[in-house]
């Protein structure tokens, strides 16, 4: 069951209330961005979205961060996420950013965009 469900004042593992997925998605976006990664944030039905790169998108609903790690299931070849708890937007911040520089070298931007990208 998600803990949101579990009471009209929902509290994660810390004991904390969650914080707006548009917060959360902020809080990650500045963590990015003094790595030298810039994002674009889009907000709305209880979610809130980091556009990274081609294939990275880490979304948050206020609880946790997730993102598609790259990797499929050997067993059942569904798509395996990354899940880090929302208050740490560092090491989330560290983890997006191996991610970040694995799709760089295996998805640069077309010469179209890289005249937009400045």
């Amino acid at each position: 069951m998600h803990p949101a469900s579990m009471g009209s004042r929902p509290i994660n593992a810390h004991g904390k209330s969650p914080v707006t997925p548009l917060r959360a998605a902020t809080r990650l976006s500045d963590e990015l961005v003094a790595l030298g990664i810039r994002t674009d944030i889009q907000e709305g039905h209880g979610l809130a979205l980091v556009s990274v790169w081609v294939d990275l998108v880490v979304w948050t609903d206020g609880w946790c961060y997730r993102w598609w790690s790259g990797r499929k299931s050997a067993r059942s070849g569904r798509w395996v996420y990354a899940l880090t708890p929302v208050d740490d937007p560092v090491t989330t911040a560290r983890r997006v950013a191996l991610r970040y520089k694995d799709l760089r070298q295996n998805h640069p931007l077309s010469a179209l965009l890289m005249g937009h990208s400045s």
